[in-house]
């Protein structure tokens, strides 16, 4: 009988949630006016929410990661599928096309381009790596060339609202990343997709053997990555109210794989935890404001990044918990 590693009722995310308690915590006591919400022109303004809504781009970018990395793979082109999706989008909406069209064009072209991954590492047979490389590389350059080299600006009310719109007093971006989450949720846990990831990230041949088209489940993993970082990149992109394909969307592959390792997914695949991903995404978000609000310089963020990263790797660890508890035992 075919069974995914990982106990299906394990929390793995207990570590992570932990560390970002502690940082509202310390920010509580250290960050003056973090938990202060501000009622203006009846919407929610406050730092708490400013966390959260920048956070959602890299939130939505971890629930596909969490997803390929479960099936062994990884996707570094989604920092360029962003930069390609905000491009269309603005391109688009500087005409002035149908709402429906500037929405749907740039998600149609990154379910495009996760096809493109998911065919070369399916069918080609090429490593994740370097097959999400190619378009990590020639992805920001197709945007480039859509935008002319130049920044596309717009103004486009109706397509803005996503992300500076406001619902019942709080950011409709913050609705529009929850929707998605709750579905990506529902699809993994409530269907056999989260059974069949596992299954394949744990044994792709044995997971063949029991009647799971590995193939077909690879593709629409990266295809739904993409999709993710196309909604990211809507999302980036009416933030700004233009197209910068030189810098939208940059290294952000590299925060989504971090929030899913912090949230419990290995990398080696076969187990995964989306809401996990979540709370690591929003570590990482709360920890940069957390530094910033504290004075220090935004190039040292990313060495506290790398700090946290690894202290929370040891605490999940299974060699220094063993460890732990034999010293534990011997006191």
């Amino acid at each position: 009988m075919l069974k995914p590693s990982g106990n299906r009722t394990s929390r793995p995310y207990l570590w992570a949630l932990s560390f970002w308690l502690l940082l509202l915590i310390f920010n509580l006591f250290f960050t003056e006016n973090f938990w202060t919400i501000e009622v203006r022109d009846g919407h929610l303004y406050g730092s708490l929410l400013d966390v959260l809504r920048r956070a959602a781009p890299t939130v939505l970018l971890s629930m596909g990661m969490t997803l390929v990395i479960a099936t062994g793979g990884i996707d570094l082109s989604v920092g360029a599928v962003i930069a390609i999706a905000g491009s269309t989008s603005a391109l688009l909406a500087r005409a002035h096309c149908p709402l429906l069209l500037v929405v749907a064009a740039p998600l149609a072209l990154a379910a495009v381009a996760g096809l493109w991954n998911g065919l070369l590492v399916t069918r080609l047979g090429i490593q994740p790596f370097v097959a999400t490389l190619i378009l990590m590389v020639s992805g920001r350059g197709i945007a480039q060339l859509l935008c002319g080299g130049q920044i596309v600006r717009f103004s486009y009310p109706t397509f803005e609202f996503l992300s500076s719109g406001f619902l019942l007093g709080l950011p409709f971006s913050l609705y529009v990343t929850a929707l998605l989450c709750i579905g990506a949720g529902l699809a993994a846990r409530r269907t056999a997709l989260g059974l069949f990831v596992e299954a394949i990230g744990v044994n792709p041949s044995a997971s063949r053997y029991a009647g799971v088209n590995a193939s077909a489940v690879k593709a629409l993993v990266y295809v739904l990555s993409a999709l993710c970082a196309g909604v990211a990149g809507l999302l980036l992109t009416t933030e700004i109210r233009a197209a910068d394909a030189n810098n939208v969307g940059l290294n952000l592959e590299l925060d989504a794989i971090l929030a899913t390792v912090i949230g419990g997914t290995p990398m080696t695949g076969g187990r995964f935890c989306l809401l996990g991903s979540i709370i690591g995404a929003l570590i990482i978000q709360t920890l940069t404001t957390t530094i910033l609000a504290q004075g220090v310089l935004r190039p040292a963020t990313l060495v506290v990044k790398a700090l946290v990263v690894i202290l929370i790797s040891l605490m999940q660890s299974p060699a220094v918990r063993a460890g732990m508890a034999r010293m534990r035992a011997a006191l």
